[in-house]
């Protein structure tokens, strides 16, 4: 067993830290010495780097406080999860440095080819070959002929403004790969459907908890509801970015709010969008 001063020179963890994530039942001790000063086993040390892992990441204590008290997930679960945060954090470096060195070559213009024509022909294809045929119907007789929605199809897409686009799609699935196979391979129409009636009736929950607390246990464990189902909706292995965005529409666009008010009552759209804004912020 090892003190909480022992513990502090391991890991560069103050004691004051230490006894905070005990208050807040992150990290307990494993037991009290006859004193009564805490003490802490491997496993509390091995929960410990844990935490401090994800701290790494900027990770909200609450956030983690949910992951690593989820039974579900074992050892070997966390690992896999730690190591596609560091993926997507390496990404995010490696496109920062080729912007800063696009910069020192004098290119002040930024390259918005995020999709290349071929990518795009993909992506029409694979568009094309999972429409219903009532669906395909419906585009044919709106721009008269298939090589015509085609061709609008691929104009619109290689704009700047699509492009842009499709760079926030690409930052919501982690890779342009994953974003790509996400578009060859869509939920199927049934699981679709009923995943959007689960989010529906989260939704319905959220809202029936309007005049709670955004940071009280019942809501958070309904948003992180809502943050599952939109895993498996999108085939995302992380959906922050895009909630947090949606969060941001819901407490700020009226059209957005008019919309959902009417489906859930008035109000009910901005403080669910303030719930999924605490869920995934500090």
């Amino acid at each position: 067993m090892m003190t909480v001063k022992e513990i502090s020179q391991i890991t560069g963890i103050s004691v004051r830290t230490l006894h905070y994530y005990d208050e807040i039942g992150l990290l307990a001790p494993s037991g009290k010495s006859e004193a009564g000063y805490r003490l802490y086993d491997e496993k509390a040390l091995e929960r410990l780097r844990q935490i401090l892992f994800f701290r790494e990441f900027d990770l909200p204590l609450k956030e983690i406080q949910i992951v690593i008290n989820n039974p579900a997930l074992d050892r070997n679960e966390i690992l896999q999860m730690q190591r596609r945060m560091l993926v997507r954090k390496k990404e995010r470096i490696e496109r920062l440095i080729a912007s800063i060195d696009n910069l020192l070559k004098g290119e002040e213009r930024m390259d918005f080819e995020v999709f290349s024509k071929h990518e795009i022909e993909e992506i029409w294809e694979s568009m094309y070959a999972n429409c219903n045929e009532a669906q395909k119907a419906i585009f044919i007789s709106h721009y008269g002929t298939k090589e015509e929605w085609r061709r609008q199809f691929l104009e619109n897409a290689a704009s700047e403004e699509a492009q842009q686009n499709f760079a926030k799609i690409i930052e919501w699935y982690g890779s342009k790969e994953k974003a790509m196979e996400a578009q060859k391979n869509p939920t199927d129409a049934g699981l679709m459907t009923a995943y959007q009636k689960r989010i529906a009736a989260i939704m319905q929950k959220l809202a029936d908890k309007m005049g709670t607390d955004v940071n009280a246990f019942e809501v958070r464990e309904l948003v992180g509801a809502y943050d599952f189902v939109s895993k498996q909706l999108y085939q995302m292995e992380d959906v922050t970015t895009l909630m947090l965005e949606l969060a941001q529409g819901y407490q700020t666009n009226e059209m957005i709010q008019k919309v959902q008010d009417s489906l859930y009552g008035e109000g009910t759209t901005a403080y669910i969008g303030r719930a999924i804004q605490a869920f995934y912020s500090e």
